[in-house]
């Protein structure tokens, strides 16, 4: 009988040592399935109103459900715009370095450069910019080497296309009135591209510097008495953005065809329009934001160049001003407004 006891209580202690291993096991599940997971967050960045880029902020936010972010569930988004207000851009790019963001997104090159100075550690995914090499954001296109990646719009190369594109609506065009802000980013090297491009149509051009509201019927005037045949718009900073309806009267108002980069100028009543498909770039940028938070680094993640492009043709505009666009032009529109 002693033996037989003896051999019960060695199994006894082993049932009770497993049964108290699974029993604090089991009290540590709830403890490590309340831990809160961290959501990450990201910030947006822009210089003007957040209603105004709405269909940017829009296609980024598909490129993140695309990739299986839902926000407020697995990612957060700090919504932040200057609404065109001097000074707002600084004290938001801060105000997010502040909020510990783990990416900010920036769309344009104006917010990308008061991120930067706001931030050295924090990854910058530029939403589109026109020379990110040339504003200093990154070493090139290839290799970063810094904080900052994300999408580049080609702007200077696309100055010629446009010029390209008003050749062949106006075959006899001899000069052409620019209007551009000489102090706005990237519109040295945009000029530059022009003046390449209307060397080899045989177009004189005549540059105007547009720093305030109050010079744009100045312009439009002194390129009528100059003889210009059209006008090609290029970087014209807020006043651009503040002013698309009245560009669009001065424009018929002068008779003159202009060219613009932004289906919204054409939407506000504009002649023509051909150049990157923003909303694209806004898409893509998602695709950048989860790389980061899988652990990329943006010195390694190259600057893409963009896909997409749009032409867009205002009939009623070209109505107003007695001018016939071409049928193969037309043909070659993605849009046209009648």
């Amino acid at each position: 009988m002693t033996v037989v006891s003896s051999q019960w209580s060695g199994v006894s202690k082993k049932v009770f040592y497993i049964a108290l291993s699974a029993m604090l096991f089991a009290l540590c599940l709830p403890a490590s399935a309340q831990q809160p997971t961290k959501i990450p967050r990201i910030g947006w960045l822009t210089g003007g109103a957040l209603s105004s880029t709405s269909a940017r902020y829009q296609a980024f936010r598909q490129g993140l459900r695309e990739l299986g972010y839902v926000e407020g569930k697995n990612i957060l988004i700090e919504w932040r715009g200057a609404d065109n207000v001097p000074g707002r851009n600084r004290a938001l790019a801060e105000e997010l370095v502040r909020l510990k963001v783990d990416v900010i997104v920036t769309a344009g090159s104006g917010v990308t450069r008061f991120a930067k100075e706001a931030t050295s550690t924090i990854p910058i995914v530029m939403a589109s910019d026109d020379d990110p090499v040339g504003n200093g954001f990154v070493a090139s296109l290839a290799r970063p080497g810094g904080n900052i990646t994300g999408l580049s719009q080609l702007s200077p190369e696309l100055s010629g296309k446009r010029l390209e594109i008003l050749k062949e609506v106006l075959p006899k065009l001899s000069r052409l009135a620019v209007f551009g802000t000489s102090n706005a980013v990237g519109n040295a090297q945009v000029t530059k591209e022009i003046e390449v491009a209307a060397a080899a149509f045989g177009v004189k051009v005549q540059y105007f510097d547009v720093l305030a509201t109050k010079d744009i019927e100045p312009a439009f005037r002194t390129a009528v008495k100059g003889r210009a045949d059209a006008v090609l718009e290029i970087i014209l900073g807020n006043i651009r953005s503040a002013r698309l309806k009245e560009l669009a009267e001065l424009a018929v108002k002068h008779r003159l065809p202009v060219m613009r980069e932004r289906p919204q100028h054409v939407d506000a009543g504009g002649l023509m329009s051909y150049g990157v498909n923003l909303d694209d770039l806004g898409r893509r940028a998602a695709t950048y934001v989860d790389k980061l938070l899988k652990g990329a680094k943006p010195a390694d993640l190259p600057v893409e160049q963009p896909k997409k492009f749009e032409f867009i043709i205002n009939l009623k505009a070209a109505k107003q001003i007695g001018l016939t666009i071409p049928p193969n032009v037309l043909a070659r529109a993605d849009r046209v407004i009648r």
